[in-house]
């Protein structure tokens, strides 16, 4: 089982790396990008053993507790 995690900076939190490359894009020629934000993807294999809510709820734990900040970052979790 695998476990897919988008951790992404919360509405209204700066982003200046994501605005940087909205610049840089900009730069090079892409046209009509109104933003861009940045964010981080987990790929974290589960094991074999773990039925799929329990594999969920400790993924979702996980990526609370681990990779994301919660004040400033929203995540997702998907089981594949």
């Amino acid at each position: 089982m695998l476990a897919k995690v988008y951790v992404t900076l919360k509405n209204g939190v700066l982003d200046p790396q994501g605005k940087a490359i909205h610049h840089a894009a900009e730069t090079i020629g892409y046209q009509g990008i109104a933003d861009v934000r940045q964010g981080k993807y987990f790929e974290v294999k589960l094991d074999s053993t773990l039925d799929e809510s329990t594999a969920r709820a400790q993924v979702e734990k996980f990526a609370h507790d681990v990779l994301s900040n919660p004040v400033i970052e929203d995540y997702k979790v998907e089981i594949v």
